[in-house]
């Protein structure tokens, strides 16, 4: 008996002793932490979308701390959200411009010729990388609204020409739908800019004509319309330049093929001009 009392003894005094050097060296040994972190993270929208550039809010806040990341880094929180991040780690911040996503590509099953009809999964990544869908058109919307799927934000639909569609008021510019896009025909840009160039293929203008109708023919009407100097020619394809374009849409009134479209609601953007 006394034997059992004395082990009790025994273990009981090195379970105390054993937790009192732990206490001790989690003091001694600990890694402070800066507290900002956890204020920052509370702020932000908790999406863990990975739209700023890092892994989730966590290690967007630990990086915004320690002076690695910008305030307004958030696309998805926006200026309200900059401005409390910039408040914390005591700077000053405009906040981001807001921007939205553009699909670059009009051709849908009405404009788009059909080349046969793809068998395989209705996903655009797996549709580009075997069969490469349905339409002739090698660098157009596939139609399998893989985008709209990514999108987190439900900001997204299918209309009813096999086109993904943006509702601007519900898109946070994460983007999930430009990587899930394998084609490259989504890009994210200021809310304000109404004027968009929606193709993306690279081939000649006989060639286009043979794929879709409202395909760029490289004609270069817009190029030499444009009093601003935003458009210009790269491989086959007319280009814009967000940062010179004021909406004027004197591109949309010349171009043949109805490729460059005019976003109704948009206003006139004061701009320098260069040309």
């Amino acid at each position: 008996m006394n034997t059992i009392f004395v082990s009790l003894i025994s273990m009981g005094s090195i379970a105390a002793l054993s937790a009192f050097g732990l206490s001790v060296a989690s003091k001694k040994f600990a890694v402070e932490t800066d507290p900002r972190i956890d204020e920052i993270e509370d702020v932000l929208p908790g999406v863990n979308c990975g739209a700023c550039g890092y892994a989730g809010c966590r290690s967007f806040a630990e990086n915004v701390a320690g002076g690695e990341a910008p305030a307004n880094g958030c696309p998805v929180g926006g200026a309200e959200v900059a401005k409390l991040v910039a408040a914390i780690i005591g700077v000053e911040s405009d906040g981001p411009r807001r921007q939205v996503a553009q699909v670059l590509c009009k051709g849908g099953l009405e404009e788009a010729k059909q080349k046969g009809t793809y068998d395989g999964p209705r996903d655009c990544r797996i549709a580009n990388a075997t069969q490469g869908g349905d339409k002739v058109c090698s660098f157009g919307c596939l139609g399998y609204g893989s985008c709209v799927d990514a999108c987190p934000f439900d900001a997204m639909y299918m209309d009813d020409n096999g086109l993904p569609v943006v509702i601007e008021d519900k898109c946070t510019a994460c983007g999930k739908c430009v990587e899930a896009c394998p084609r490259d025909i989504i890009t994210l840009v200021d809310v304000e800019q109404g004027v968009h160039i929606r193709c993306r293929s690279l081939l000649t203008g006989r060639f286009v004509r043979q794929a879709c109708s409202v395909g760029c023919i490289a004609c270069q009407r817009c190029v030499k319309t444009c009093p601003t100097g935003a458009i210009y020619m790269e491989d086959n394809l007319a280009r814009i330049n967000y940062d010179l374009c004021t909406n004027c849409q004197e591109c949309v009134a010349v171009c043949p093929m109805n490729t460059i479209e005019w976003q109704e609601g948009k206003g006139l953007l004061e701009k320098e001009a260069t040309g």
